[in-house]
């Protein structure tokens, strides 16, 4: 028991009422709606200046943000939820063997985006380590990096529904990867800023493409591993 406000221990409020459907609703509201912190607070920092501010994040100005490996999980979750809603994964012009692909990647999709991190993160480091970022440090960067992606591919779902069995839907699909390229570069220029421009854009091109060959060869080995899971 305590006296006053708060308690002289622990800051813990003395004025606490009982957990109901208002309570988790407004714990929802801050934890992802708001705009003054959380994932909204987060996400809209991340459209505006991104590399100023993970930048800033990384040397310690983090009060109102939400934690970024969290992030990504949320993020990945809802977007394959949706995926999964809307069944982007069977579409006429898929074969069977890439809708068990599709399949079993989404099933387990927000292990797949974390596990990618790391990747992306280790070619970031290997090409800008002389910057002076630690390599967690640059995985921080890059989850803040997926999850500005992320949220634009989420937005995109309802517009790829539409399109699904239409011709127009691999040229979306183009398109956002077009976006997520834009996105990087634009990132990295504002996070990098004491390296020349081009010399930002040559190392974050050389940076994605070593990034996709390898989370290729992680596909290939996620499908082999979650084939030989679902066979036992």
């Amino acid at each position: 028991m305590f006296g006053g406000n708060y308690c002289n221990h622990c800051g813990q409020s003395a004025n606490t009422k009982r957990i109901n459907a208002e309570f988790l609703w407004e714990d929802i509201q801050h934890g992802i709606f708001h705009y003054d912190k959380g994932i909204g607070y987060s996400l809209k920092k991340l459209f505006e200046n991104p590399g100023s501010v993970i930048r800033e994040y990384i040397n310690g100005k983090r009060a109102n943000h939400f934690r970024p490996i969290s992030m990504v999980i949320i993020l990945a979750t809802v977007y394959a939820l949706i995926y999964h809603i809307f069944e982007l994964n069977h579409r006429s012009s898929l074969d069977e063997p890439s809708e068990q692909m599709l399949e079993k990647i989404f099933a387990h999709y927000y292990y797949f985006v974390v596990a990618t991190i790391p990747v992306f993160a280790l070619m970031t480091f290997t090409l800008f380590r002389k910057v002076g970022y630690n390599f967690y440090e640059v995985i921080i960067l890059e989850a803040f990096k997926s999850s500005q992606r992320l949220s634009i591919h989420i937005i995109s779902l309802p517009i790829l529904y539409f399109f699904k069995e239409k011709a127009s839907f691999t040229i979306i699909t183009n398109l956002l990867f077009i976006v997520d390229l834009v996105l990087i570069l634009w990132t990295n220029r504002q996070f990098f800023n004491k390296i020349k421009m081009f010399e930002v854009i040559f190392r974050s091109l050389i940076t994605y493409i070593m990034y996709f060959i390898v989370v290729f060869l992680l596909v290939a080995v996620y499908i082999l591993l979650f084939t030989n899971l679902d066979v036992y």
